[in-house]
């Protein structure tokens, strides 16, 4: 079962951009089927997993605005950052017995398409940002990603 449909809404328009952004939508997914089926393990391991991607794909996204020198880095670093620490949260009551995953699943999909709609799309619109596709860096960055 489908929580969150990718769709064109969503797309920056930087190809490895939004292969990274949909991966998070998957980890949405995963995780709102971890809930639906009541399994503490699966939720713990997609958690991790969310944690580590969504902090990988910040690290991407920040260097590339770094590397474009976006007027307003500090600014979506910190909304990042933000959104770090309640994940982390979530995971430490998780941790704890807390029953999390059904709403933080809701809570995810709303942040992540308000994030791309706004933060994103003003990096987007501000740079105009346009790598080549195709290319050695995004066939790269597909493995990981």
């Amino acid at each position: 079962m489908t929580f969150m449909v990718w769709d064109s809404s969503l797309d920056t328009g930087i190809e490895v951009i939004d292969e990274q952004h949909k991966g998070i939508v998957e980890f949405i997914n995963e995780l709102h089927e971890a809930a639906l089926e009541e399994d503490r393990e699966k939720v713990s391991h997609v958690l991790d997993g969310l944690i580590n991607y969504t902090v990988s794909h910040f690290a991407f996204e920040e260097n590339m605005l770094e590397q474009h020198e976006y007027h307003l880095i500090e600014a979506h670093k910190k909304v990042h950052r933000a959104f770090i620490s309640r994940i982390n949260k979530h995971k430490e009551d998780h941790d704890k017995g807390k029953n999390v995953a059904r709403a933080l699943s809701g809570e995810l999909q709303i942040w992540l398409s308000s994030h791309i709609k706004n933060e994103d799309a003003d990096y987007v619109r501000s740079l105009d940002i346009k790598p080549p596709s195709g290319g050695l860096l995004s066939k790269m960055l597909k493995k990981f990603f």
